[in-house]
């Protein structure tokens, strides 16, 4: 192999893999959940999807990662490279949590399915649904058009 063509594979290698660039500099916004204030990052294309809250080695208290989709489906998510302990709330298009399910770096394979289509899912450090006594049922209100902090306007791109 030429040093040009190893080089590359290393270009090729860097582009295909999902976690190359991870964390993604995500808008966030202000999210309402049973009457609790959350901070979340909106994941909103297939590169931010792919990344999510991999590569970090902490979430601050009261701050998370909305995942938007551009139509329902069943929605699917692991723990690889994630080093933080998270709940997961997979919502339909209006914000109604449909269900809760725990996710753990231990088992960075396995998937955890929302069981019916979804629109959105929320992760959140782990409990912090329970600890708030949210349960399926109770809404997520955001607006995806607002933003947190000055950030510029969250979008949604078909995946």
């Amino acid at each position: 192999m030429t040093i040009i063509q190893f080089l590359l594979l290393l270009i090729v290698l860097g582009y295909t893999n999902p976690g190359h660039g991870c964390p993604v500099d995500n808008k966030s916004i202000e999210i309402i959940v049973g009457g609790h204030s959350l901070t979340a990052e909106v994941a909103s294309d297939r590169v931010s999807h792919q990344c999510g809250l991999a590569h970090r080695s902490r979430l601050p208290p009261d701050r998370g990662m909305l995942f938007a989709y551009t139509s329902d489906r069943i929605l699917g998510f692991w723990m690889r490279d994630t080093l933080i302990p998270l709940s997961i709330a997979f919502l339909d298009a209006q914000g109604e949590i449909l269900e809760i399910q725990d996710m753990v770096p231990e088992h960075p394979y396995r998937r955890h399915f929302s069981k019916v289509p979804a629109r959105y899912a929320l992760e959140v450090n782990r409990g912090w649904f329970a600890d708030k006594a949210i349960e399926p049922g109770d809404r997520v209100e955001f607006d995806l058009g607002a933003t947190a902090k000055g950030k510029s306007r969250a979008y949604i791109a078909d995946d």
